[in-house]
């Protein structure tokens, strides 16, 4: 990283690391409601260690180290949140991720070197769709909680963003956004909020960066490879892997972000 891109990866993983401390003390309210939601959507019982999960792998990073993408998963499900991880995306779906960049070396990214990994909320849940059994039943203060945290971690991952790009200099990498996991992010979804905040803040910058926001499947089920499989099938057939993936990221936003 330029010396401008670590400032500023380091001011936002302090900030994020803030915030999820201040979240985390509505956790004896949160934890009762995790539990319950599993129950009713019928996960198996597992121990429940940390109901709002900042991510340490950013604690990983150093200034020698080069950001070329930021992908965005949805919360931190029954991997992430265990203390002895408090890490984004070690589960399957990790592993199917860090399997893929690995298979294709001519993207040129190590997913457990050059990915910023964030979430849409790192308020846990085993499943996603239990958040909204949650934001139901907690009353007032967790609703407001899950829509707070959305907006923010929106507000600031499309800042990290820009910035990165902006202070790339004639060194610095220039990183793709992925968001990976699409579902929720359609009108009415449980991550509605946090789809249109995303997009009012590039729009609001005037940010060209926008142009470098991709969305996809997620990695979760082998999803993302299956839909990159079927969409790479009406191209031809020596288009790079790096245009097709371009060109399917452009077509899912188009989707999900009408202009």
């Amino acid at each position: 990283m330029t010396e401008n891109q670590w400032k500023v990866f380091c001011e936002f993983r302090e900030e994020f690391k803030r915030k999820t401390e201040e979240w985390s003390v509505l956790s004896a309210e949160l934890q009762p409601l995790q539990k319950s939601a599993a129950l009713k959507s019928g996960t198996p019982d597992y121990p429940l260690e940390n109901a709002v999960v900042y991510n340490n792998s950013l604690d990983d990073v150093s200034r020698n180290d080069e950001i070329r993408l930021i992908v965005i998963g949805d919360n931190p499900g029954k991997d992430e949140q265990r203390e002895a991880n408090r890490r984004y995306l070690v589960g399957l779906a990790g592993k199917i991720a860090d399997g893929f960049f690995k298979k294709n070396p001519a993207l040129n990214i190590d997913f457990r070197k050059n990915v910023v990994i964030l979430n849409k909320t790192p308020v846990h849940s085993a499943k996603t769709a239990q958040l909204r059994i949650m934001a139901k039943e907690g009353g007032e203060r967790i609703k407001s909680l899950l829509e707070e945290s959305q907006k923010w971690m929106a507000e600031k991952t499309a800042e990290l963003h820009i910035n990165l790009c902006r202070e790339a200099g004639a060194s610095g990498a220039v990183p793709e956004l992925w968001l990976v996991g699409y579902s929720e992010l359609k009108r009415n979804g449980i991550f509605d909020l946090y789809a249109r905040t995303l997009r009012q803040k590039y729009s609001a910058s005037g940010a060209e960066e926008w142009e470098k926001v991709f969305v996809f499947q997620h990695f979760s089920m082998n999803r993302f490879s299956i839909d990159l499989n079927d969409f790479s099938a009406g191209l031809p057939a020596d288009m790079p892997l790096p245009e097709r993936l371009r060109r399917l990221g452009v077509k899912h936003r188009e989707e999900f972000f009408p202009e």
